[in-house]
């Protein structure tokens, strides 16, 4: 459940200017999972933050403006339950609102937002991977930036964006340009478009960034999903990675079933094959086959316990990993892993 936040007194200075037409919220999710990788003959074991949903916490607000016109704002970190610590601390400076910090206007024209967040294809890839590019089942880790350096197949900073307003009979949509700043492969433009009732949801999504020199890394992705009277819901996703000679293609589908009243069972299957221009380079090698399958059982609204199993088959020099600190596997190898955890939103 939301909480206010003007409950919580080391927030309380968010909440002081709020008014009668005003919300502030803080929010978030706890997931920690105990997960066991293995690769190249050697395994790891591990508590972890990202098993069925990453854990973060945030503050949001919005002030009407009469009119029709809104404000909002969104400031969401991180949260390595496990260990404690926050933020994006690979980075220098260390991003602490890593996952989203922004500003908008909102009304009838839909919302204009600046800040810090995710790209157009990122939302695609999102909405199409049954695990919503999270824990052992994120379909991303099959995805291969071809050694053009972006940064911005995920999120961006200095971003600008457009979102269409929601009353377009479902069709849906966003536009953004991020500002590199003088930093290499932050520089990008993209958009999606899509469509999406009660059972059907479609889209398509582009997305350019400059690399080094002004080449440019290029992703399109393509997806659509159907829920089959709240039984079944499949998914499939098509991406297209793209930089120089360069190109990989991968392919997903999953489906989501919901078995029990409480309880659902997952599985997906991505097939990622590069051109053979990649396959002779040593930068972006490689094809592999990735196969997943999971179960998650609601508590309450609130609060789940779930289990995934995964594996990425590489061949050819490919090296992916179902974690980022898996045991990197040998050339060709495979990467596996298994977790159990427990989520919990507030």
């Amino acid at each position: 459940m939301k909480k206010s936040l003007v409950a919580l007194a080391v927030l309380a200075g968010f909440a002081g200017a709020a008014s009668a037409q005003s919300s502030v919220t803080l929010f978030g999710v706890i997931d920690v999972a105990a997960r066991y990788t293995k690769g190249n003959g050697n395994n790891v074991k591990q508590l972890t933050n990202d098993g069925s949903s990453s854990s973060r916490f945030g503050v949001r607000g919005v002030e009407d403006l009469g009119g029709g016109l809104k404000a909002g704002f969104w400031l969401e970190s991180a949260l390595s339950a496990d260990n404690g610590t926050a933020g994006d601390t690979s980075t220098t400076p260390n991003k602490f609102w890593n996952r989203r910090a922004s500003v908008s206007l909102m009304g009838d024209f839909g919302e204009v937002r600046l800040g810090r967040g995710k790209t157009s294809t990122r939302l695609v890839v999102d909405d199409f991977d049954v695990y919503s590019t999270t824990g052992l089942g994120d379909v991303t880790r099959v995805y291969n930036t071809l050694g053009s350096g972006t940064l911005t197949i995920n999120r961006a900073d200095n971003l600008a964006q457009y979102f269409l307003p929601g009353d377009l009979g479902g069709a849906y949509g966003s536009f953004d340009v991020a500002a590199g700043e003088g930093t290499v492969g932050a520089k990008s433009y993209g958009g999606r478009l899509g469509w999406k009732d009660s059972a059907i949801n479609v889209a398509a999504g582009y997305q350019s960034t400059e690399a080094a020199g002004g080449a440019k890394f290029k992703q399109l992705s393509l997806g659509g999903s159907y829920d089959v009277a709240g039984v079944v819901k499949v998914s499939g996703l098509w991406s297209q990675l793209k930089f120089n000679a360069f190109k990989q293609n991968i392919y997903t589908i999953g489906a989501v079933a919901q078995v029990t009243s409480a309880g659902s069972v997952l599985a997906q299957f991505s097939d990622a094959e590069t051109n053979s221009s990649a396959d002779l380079s040593n930068t972006a090698a490689g094809d592999a086959k990735f196969y997943t399958v999971g179960y998650l059982h609601n508590l309450s609204k609130r609060t789940s316990v779930y289990t995934t199993a995964s594996l990425i088959d590489n061949s050819g020099r490919s090296i992916f990993r179902v974690q980022g600190n898996a045991v990197v596997p040998t050339r060709g190898g495979k990467s596996g892993g298994f977790d159990v955890g427990i989520k919990h939103s507030f």
